[in-house]
């Protein structure tokens, strides 16, 4: 065999089925035996055979790829979620091109015109803002197009998935309140963000119907240690909280890394809950209480609308709205319980707490 580039023909050669054989199996286009497709990928692995997409869809005028833009790579949220995608799509034949806006609107378009020029036949998108993308526009309605994670708040005229956010920050919030903490605060990463907005409206409103409170509110950033620096700050000219409520993965860093500098310790005097779950949150001497996203699940409902659209589904937009849930570990202080043990051996016991926070900082 030569050095050159390795084709279909030789492929379907080493195989011994049809050069029509080989394609349906790389391309998807037809359904294969399962026999000789195990022939043909066994042959194509041996010959370290690498699929000329660009030719392939010259050749059949549609293209086998989707587009995945997300705000950040650095964010584990949002490789966890890329992952996801490129195992769903490549079981329907698909590749996907990633590609990350950085959180800058200016990088996203450009980043969009990029993914476009491909002219993939869908794109899955987590916008850096609340507005639709200036970019597609005026794809809408032509280019399948699913955003997932960050809705446009005032609707989309695409399908849409996302997490109850409201509700997530609620179940932070009532977990807090049912351990007996009253000063707690939020940390958020950025209140331009609809997603952070709801969190945060969740775990302050229940916060204030509880306790006729005003929550405390910092945004941190989406960068971890810059979120950690700013959150120093503020611990070296604020009172201590008892609780705090970080409301990204991110966010959940900068607050670890905030409090490991001042050397205060998890959960007293201070406690902890977290936003989405991995396998170091369990790994940690002190295992970190956090609200779990369903990610396999927002990639799989994603995908779904993405792949009936690409079939010609034309029904009108749909809008998956998913539950996170409480992962409980040991970051948490369980307050109420101190103060019944106090009380039971105090008949006077001194319940004052903090009753009121630092004004929000925005």
């Amino acid at each position: 065999m030569d050095a050159g580039r390795v084709t279909i023909r030789e492929v379907a050669a080493r195989a011994g089925v049809s050069i029509a054989t080989v394609s349906n199996v790389f391309s998807g286009n037809k359904p294969v035996n399962a026999d000789l497709r195990e022939r043909v990928l066994k042959a194509a692995e041996e010959l370290a055979y690498q699929v000329d997409r660009a030719a392939s869809q010259l050749r059949s005028g549609q293209a086998r790829v989707v587009g995945v833009l997300v705000p950040d790579l650095d964010d584990v949220f949002f490789t966890s979620l890329v992952s996801q995608l490129e195992v769903l799509a490549q079981k329907d034949g698909y590749d996907i091109l990633v590609a990350s806006s950085r959180d800058d609107l200016g990088l996203e378009q450009s980043r969009l015109r990029t993914l476009l020029a491909w002219r993939p036949s869908g794109l899955i998108a987590v916008p850096c803002s609340d507005a639709v993308p200036e970019a597609l526009r005026n794809e809408m309605g032509r280019l399948p197009i699913v955003f997932a994670d960050r809705v446009p708040p005032e609707g989309s005229l695409v399908d849409t998935v996302a997490i109850d956010n409201r509700e997530a920050g609620e179940i932070a919030a009532r977990h807090l309140l049912a351990k007996g903490h009253r000063h707690i605060l939020v940390a958020a990463s950025s209140l331009a963000i609809s997603p952070i907005r709801e969190r945060i409206r969740g775990a302050c409103e229940l916060i204030r119907s509880m306790l006729d409170l005003e929550p405390t509110v910092i945004e941190l950033g989406s960068n971890a240690d810059r979120g950690a620096a700013t959150f120093l700050h503020w611990l070296e000219r604020h009172p201590q909280p008892s609780a705090v409520i970080a409301l990204t993965n991110v966010t959940t860093l900068s607050t670890l890394s905030a409090l490991a500098r001042m050397r205060i310790d998890i959960p007293d005097p201070v406690s902890v809950v977290g936003f989405d779950d991995y396998p170091w949150m369990s790994a940690r001497k002190t295992g970190l209480t956090a609200i779990r996203q369903p990610i396999a699940a927002i990639a799989e409902a994603a995908w779904t609308r993405l792949r009936a659209r690409m079939a010609g589904d034309a029904a009108p937009p749909t809008h998956s709205v998913l539950q996170a849930s409480l992962q409980a570990r040991d970051s948490v202080r369980d307050l109420a319980v101190m103060a019944e043990h106090a009380s039971s051996h105090d008949p006077h016991p001194d319940l004052d707490m903090p009753t009121a926070s630092a004004k929000a900082v925005h």
